[in-house]
């Protein structure tokens, strides 16, 4: 059983506005399938227009709390995960309250009162997604909110944390307080590289909190990003994973490693200089819905293991399990009970 508050994620709290699109939609505002972007001026029209003419579903997102809440639900025990992030004070606000508490997060939001409360187009078009964030109050976090003593409170509770790379674009000191706290204490600090726009434009931030990564996570496409940003003249995913994980480290306590999702090729595992391959559930193409938050969830089923001290296998077994739930749903959605076993 995990204990009470064991693992706590930070990170941008966004109301999905999910949608299947058409290709002539995309086109329109310069979506790239399989993207994750910040809103630009020319994408302001399309969260109306996606309303309007598309079938739209609301569910409360962000690449952390997805993560958070499927290891919430993996594991079970009400209460086991924390979060925070920033939202505002209206409507989309309150459904993310809501939804949080229904899946038995402990969440304690920083409420802005003078910003909307962040939201992310999801376009899906033959069960691919794209994600267009428009950060709103979820950029406005600060550091104030995580000093205050009920909110300190659950780090110093918490023995894991994890937080998506999108949370370095926000609040870098956050991170770093956690960070620290993580190495001085003998905790877990983990990653996610999450897009590669995190790579390329925010690389001095991401190399800061580097060597308090004790397991870094992302896909290859981010991975390959990463490579060619730190002029590593290599595409091979399994080396980019080795290298990651070599990278020096603030505390010994743990060694580093490195997990690569694939889509449906195997997940690539990265410790002591060694690769390890695991294989992916395949799925049928009818079967697919969309794989918007695939990646967060396999993070979630993995995490849902590690907090209990189980093995990388498991880890990733479950990762792969998550995983394979969410992509038959719309959204971060899941079954009211994990057949997990």
């Amino acid at each position: 059983m995990a204990s009470e508050g064991i693992l706590l994620g930070m990170g941008n709290p966004l109301l999905d506005i999910s949608a299947v699109v058409d290709e002539e939609f995309l086109n329109k505002y310069d979506i790239k399938l399989n993207n994750a972007i910040l809103a630009e001026e020319k994408h302001v029209p399309m969260y109306e227009e996606m309303s309007s003419k598309y079938n739209v579903e609301y569910i409360a997102g962000g690449a952390t709390q997805n993560s958070i809440k499927v290891a919430q639900w993996m594991l079970q025990t009400p209460g086991a995960t924390s979060y925070m992030g920033c939202i505002g004070k209206d409507k989309f606000g309150e459904e993310m309250k809501k939804n949080a508490a229904l899946a038995g997060v402990n969440a304690h939001y920083y409420e802005d009162e003078s910003t909307g409360t962040g939201t992310c187009a999801v376009c899906v078009v033959g069960g691919e997604r794209s994600l267009i964030a428009n950060l709103s109050a979820a950029n406005c976090y600060k550091s104030e909110h995580l000093k205050r003593p009920e909110n300190w409170a659950l780090v110093e509770k918490a023995k894991y944390f994890y937080i998506a790379g999108f949370f370095l674009t926000v609040s870098p000191d956050s991170i770093q307080l956690v960070a620290e706290h993580a190495a001085a204490n003998n905790k877990v600090f983990t990653m996610n590289l999450s897009a590669p726009f995190i790579c390329e434009f925010f690389k001095d931030a991401q190399e800061k909190v580097l060597p308090y990564m004790d397991y870094v996570f992302g896909n290859e496409t981010e991975a390959r990003t990463f490579s060619k940003v730190h002029g590593w003249n290599t595409d091979n995913v399994e080396e980019i994973a080795i290298k990651i994980s070599q990278w020096p480290k603030a505390s010994g306590t743990y060694k580093r490693i490195t997990v690569i999702t694939q889509g449906a090729d195997p997940v690539v595992v990265a410790e002591d200089g060694k690769v390890k391959k695991f294989p992916v559930i395949l799925l049928p193409k009818e079967k697919l819905v969309d794989t918007n938050a695939a990646g967060d969830a396999f993070v979630g089923g993995f995490l849902s293991q590690l907090v209990q001290g189980k093995p990388i296998e498991e880890c990733v077994r479950a990762g792969n399990y998550a995983a394979n739930v969410i992509i038959q749903r719309s959204g971060c959605t899941y079954p009211e009970k994990p057949d997990f076993n």
